[in-house]
């Protein structure tokens, strides 16, 4: 059996940053009347430095396994689902106890919350692949529903890297090429950006995305960089990058091209031996990220309408009170959320499941991620 692909813990702690720039993106309104500045106004693009850094990792743990025909196609979906379901059924139900509460005791959540015309799609995560146009629920779950259409065509991205494991550069051409297309192709027949696409076209936009995420792990794989030094220069430059295109305006592509040199530098810190961004709480944070993401608008829904209810106040802009229970109780809930719910059903899912992972080897001792 071949061993587990190395962890990149890294990239692991980038999962985090990825997540507070959206969970700030959505914030800010709550928090402040003053517009939000260039760069928090793209934290919107925190979805498409997920997506990118999904496919880096997906190949970077199962591409060698799918070439060699090692890879067990109904355990690898078992895995992914045990991944993301679990936590995305809490929040569902969750918000359908919050709204119901609501209702019951006479204060309003809005008709932008029980919208039980959408529930078979969000249900089933279809949600981003053109059903539950009416939204409702928990709305950065439709990017759990991009995941699921990438997780389901994994084979088909797969066997693209796989052709292309040794021309990286080329992989790389064409992933680029391919979302600078079909972004100006989108933006004039849609009449809005790929980057902006969510319940109507969120199973397209991850498609480029993820596509750059493996061309990416093509190159990491095929030339990392060799030291410490030269990996931690790289990572600074490209950190640097990111925040000046972003506090700029940069265009949307241009962002998303940088998320791929962001990650092939991170993970290069791991390969050159650097112990940036390995400390135990990075990782944990990292891990907790997914939790974050998830619950931060069901969080902003209880302290906003807390405020309302208990204060007859408008809760946009919050009272700085509440404006700091909001910052600062999102990490807790995201923590409990990760290890009450996420992690135990991750592992009884895995458990109870009889699929492989690889071919000669129980999915138990299979490399997770």
């Amino acid at each position: 059996m071949a061993p587990a692909p190395q962890n990149l813990k890294p990239l692991t702690a980038l999962r985090f940053f990825a997540a507070v720039w959206v969970v700030g993106y959505h914030y800010w309104p709550a928090l402040t009347p003053a517009a939000r500045p260039m760069w928090e106004n793209k934290g919107y693009l925190g979805v498409e430095l997920f997506f990118v850094l999904s496919g880096f990792i997906l190949s970077h743990v199962y591409l060698e396994a799918f070439g060699e025909k090692r890879l067990d196609y109904k355990g690898f979906i078992w895995a992914r689902l045990s991944r993301v379901y679990p936590l995305h059924l809490a929040t569902l139900i969750g918000l359908g106890a919050l709204g119901l509460a609501a209702m019951a005791i006479g204060a309003s959540t809005g008709d932008k919350l029980l919208v039980w015309s959408s529930l078979p799609a969000q249900f089933l995560m279809l949600q981003a692949w053109g059903l539950g146009q009416s939204g409702g629920w928990n709305h950065p779950s439709w990017s759990i529903s991009a995941e699921w259409f990438a997780y389901l065509t994994f084979p088909a991205f797969a066997f693209a890297a796989w052709s292309l494991r040794n021309r990286p550069w080329l992989a790389v051409g064409l992933a680029a090429g391919l979302m600078i297309v079909l972004d100006a192709v989108f933006q004039r027949t849609a009449g809005f950006a790929l980057t902006e696409a969510t319940l109507r076209w969120g199973a397209l936009r991850i498609v480029p995305c993820f596509a750059l995420g493996c061309a990416t792990y093509l190159l990491w794989r095929a030339q990392p960089l060799r030291t410490a030094r030269v990996a931690q220069a790289a990572s600074a430059l490209s950190v640097g990058a990111v925040a000046a295109a972003a506090a700029l305006g940069a265009p949307d592509v241009l962002l998303v091209l940088l998320f791929g040199a962001l990650i092939y530098s991170l993970g290069s810190l791991s390969t050159a031996g650097s112990r940036r961004l390995t400390a135990p709480a990075w990782v944990w944070l990292g891990e907790v990220s997914f939790a974050l993401y998830m619950v931060c608008i069901p969080w902003l829904l209880v302290v906003t309408n807390g405020v309302r209810v208990a204060l007859h106040a408008p809760a946009e802009p919050l009272p700085v009170v509440f404006g700091v229970l909001l910052v600062a109780g999102v990490l807790p809930v995201a923590a409990l959320a990760h290890h009450l719910i996420e992690l135990p059903a991750r592992k009884a899912m895995r458990k109870m499941s009889g699929f492989k992972l690889l071919s000669g080897a129980p999915a138990a001792t299979a490399p997770a991620a």
